[in-house]
């Protein structure tokens, strides 16, 4: 059976960025009761008071402080080293029968240049290869028979370290994207293992994102 809270509450789980202002107490909750009415009543399938919908928004929010915050907090206050690289190239082929070959090639050349970045992800249909600029030459010419679906030049990349809580806390990666979104910061790559992950920005954009999440460990 549906309930107002119950109905509320997925109202705004569905609207990520009015979920976060409400967890932070900067929402006039008559507002935006006032706001809802209309799709809680169609979703009722009956009249709702606006006083019903206020009180619920308002428990809803104290729930939200201390999932949201105090969790997360904690676990960004214990974010490790971060770590910026540049010069980049992000490469996206289409996956063969072949491209394993040709990724074996590009390690044997890696592993020769210890200073270069290098780091890759297989997906269904597609793989995914970020290097040093400085190697663009050898992947355009060991990859030159394989299908290649995009390429984005000068990047940069940012990784991060995570503590171990980072694996049962919901919410970190919402909260780490949601403020660099908020800079309107575009990323074009995620990257990610058990405790840490590594995004791909372009190189006008890295100063401010890896303030961005800089800041999170003095929130």
């Amino acid at each position: 059976m549906k309930t107002i809270s119950s109905v509320v509450e997925h109202y705004i789980k569905t609207k990520p960025f009015l979920l976060s202002a409400l967890s932070q107490g900067i929402i006039n909750l008559t507002s935006l009761a006032r706001n809802m009415m209309p799709e809680l009543e169609q979703e009722l399938g009956k009249d709702v008071k606006q006083g019903a919908v206020v009180m619920s928004l308002k428990r809803l929010s104290e729930d939200l402080d201390f999932r949201v915050n105090h969790k997360i907090v904690k676990v960004l206050k214990g974010i490790g080293e971060i770590t910026v690289r540049s010069s980049l190239t992000d490469y996206t082929f289409a996956v063969s029968d072949t491209i394993l070959n040709k990724q074996a090639e590009l390690i044997t050349s890696v592993n020769a240049n210890p200073e270069v970045f290098y780091t890759s992800s297989r997906g269904v249909n597609e793989t995914n290869i970020v290097i040093s600029a400085s190697m663009s030459p050898v992947v355009d010419r060991l990859f030159a028979e394989e299908k290649q679906i995009e390429r984005n030049d000068n990047l940069a990349s940012i990784t991060v370290k995570l503590p171990k809580e980072n694996v049962s806390t919901p919410g970190v990666y919402y909260y780490i994207f949601q403020r660099l979104a908020w800079e309107g910061i575009i990323i074009i790559e995620v990257i990610s293992t058990s405790f840490e992950f590594t995004i791909l920005v372009s190189e006008q954009e890295v100063d401010l994102a890896f303030k961005v999440i800089k800041d999170l460990k003095s929130l």
